[in-house]
């Protein structure tokens, strides 16, 4: 029957060819792992081999070489494809291939040109047979873990290919045929060996197709249940994060009360000293009118300071505006040191300054003087726990361009490094006592003039706080 093989040949170049269309749209969402593409390409080669199968005859029949070529390289990437579900890698192979399929069309254009028929089946069969044995091979190694019943059904195909193979070569070589005859003169038997062989390989293309399908079957599922799983996770999460954010308000508010308390210890602290002293001299009747005024004037000082300090606080959580003023810096600066006198007295602290003169800044007293004595009471305290014999903080303090910059420095323990990051957040602190409010709370008051404060380590130990305010206009 004329043009049976061609007819045989376009069909399958047209099943294989829907099958590819039906598979590119994994390919391109990337529904498949790399190792799939191998048999994506392997069923470009069969479908191109075959259309070169179906047209050789009325065209050329030097398309022969390119149909036998593309045929064997589709067989190729099949192999490689059962490598690569065998967890092997195959990329070094697969880069070097175009060199083994040069070799094989060479080789089969040189037999087609000066030999025999028989020749050409056998060099074709032979490449064929060794490609499948190297698939089943991978295929048994593969089923090894598991029973897959797309995997055993191209086992079967693959078996049934080879034995197809081995009985159509039997049959070329044993049967006398003319030596010029060609592909599409083949004997019925042997063409009909072919014809089943081709038909097998298109099951094998059907069942990678199932294969891949199942599993990607198995992965959605997996997929949706690792989607219910990481959903429920999310929302003990944010349960957990709902509780967590009310004990920290809790916490947040004591531990903000706390500092708000400590903050207010000292003017208070020394406000019950006076009176104590105040009451041992009346009861003793040593009370002079000068000595009283003296008491007096220092008890208006801590009150005052103890309110300054609560109008300082209440302004800087309303978000409200503070009243300022001109002052010298130097001036300010007098007023602390006059504060905390007494403390560097008891810590045989030495106090360096080397302020500037004209340095005037608008500002409002109390905050100013609450972050220079937040600052100093930080450097006491790190002094106070410093083993070195000469304790000294440095005062400086100089104009830079429009602004102030300002230096206390101290030789004490310096900060440590992993607090040096949040130094000035809130409730951060790297004291034993205390909450963490006092540099929030600097920054807080020195943002709020549009300045800025930060810490860098001193020249030689101890810490260094500097910041800088505008001038006075």
């Amino acid at each position: 029957m004329k043009f049976a093989n061609e007819s045989f040949f376009l069909v399958c170049a047209l099943l294989l060819g829907g099958l590819f269309i039906s598979a590119l749209p994994y390919f391109r969402k990337n529904k498949l792992s790399y190792f799939n593409y191998y048999w994506l390409i392997a069923l470009g080669f069969h479908v191109v081999g075959y259309g070169f199968f179906a047209i050789a005859s009325s065209t050329s029949f030097a398309l022969l070489t390119l149909a036998n070529t593309f045929f064997c390289a589709g067989y190729f990437f099949l192999a490689l494809f059962c490598a690569s579900i065998n967890k092997k890698s195959v990329k070094k192979i697969a880069f070097i291939s175009p060199l083994f399929f040069i070799v094989f069309a060479l080789f089969f254009e040189y037999l087609r040109q000066t030999s025999t028929f028989q020749a050409r089946v056998a060099m074709v069969v032979c490449t064929l047979l060794a490609l499948l044995v190297w698939m089943l091979l991978e295929l048994f190694s593969v089923r090894k873990e598991g029973r897959d019943i797309q995997l055993d059904f191209l086992i079967f195909t693959s078996s049934a290919e080879v034995l197809f193979g081995v009985i159509r070569l039997w049959l070329v070589l044993s049967t006398p045929v003319g030596s010029n005859i060609n592909l599409y003169e083949e004997p019925f038997l042997s063409a009909l060996l072919r014809w089943l062989a081709a038909a097998f390989t298109a099951l094998s293309y059907i069942s990678i197709t199932g294969l891949w399908a199942e599993r990607l079957s198995n992965e959605n599922a997996k997929s949706f249940e690792d989607n219910l799983r990481i959903t429920g996770l999310l929302q003990e999460r944010e349960a957990l994060i709902a509780n967590l954010l009310k004990a920290n308000r809790t916490a947040a508010t004591g531990a903000l009360s706390a500092s708000i308390a400590h903050e207010l210890n000292q003017p208070l602290g020394a406000s019950n000293l006076n009176i104590q002293f105040l009451r041992m001299k009346l009861e003793k009747g040593l009370l002079s009118a000068d000595l009283g005024k003296e008491v007096l004037d220092a008890l208006e000082a801590d009150n005052n300071r103890a309110a300054n300090i609560v109008k300082s606080l209440r302004s800087i959580f309303i978000d409200g505006k503070s009243l300022t003023q001109e002052y010298q810096l130097g001036d300010l600066v007098a007023n602390v040191l006059e504060i905390v006198k007494p403390e560097l007295k008891s810590q045989q602290i030495q106090i360096q300054l080397r302020l500037d003169q004209d340095l005037n800044i608008c500002v409002n007293a109390s905050e100013i003087e609450q972050v220079i004595l937040n600052l100093l009471n930080n450097a006491i305290q790190s002094l106070a726990n410093s083993k070195g014999g000469d304790r000294q903080i440095t005062i400086e303090a100089s104009r830079d361009g429009q602004l102030i910059r300002m230096k206390i420095s101290d030789n004490g323990i310096g900060v440590p490094a992993e607090f040096k990051s949040s130094l000035f957040e809130l409730l951060n602190t790297t004291k034993n006592s205390g909450m963490g409010l006092g540099l929030w709370l600097c920054k807080h008051i020195i943002t709020r003039y549009d300045g800025r404060i930060w810490h860098e380590d001193a020249s030689k130990k101890g810490a260094t706080f500097i910041l800088e305010l505008p001038l006075a206009p």
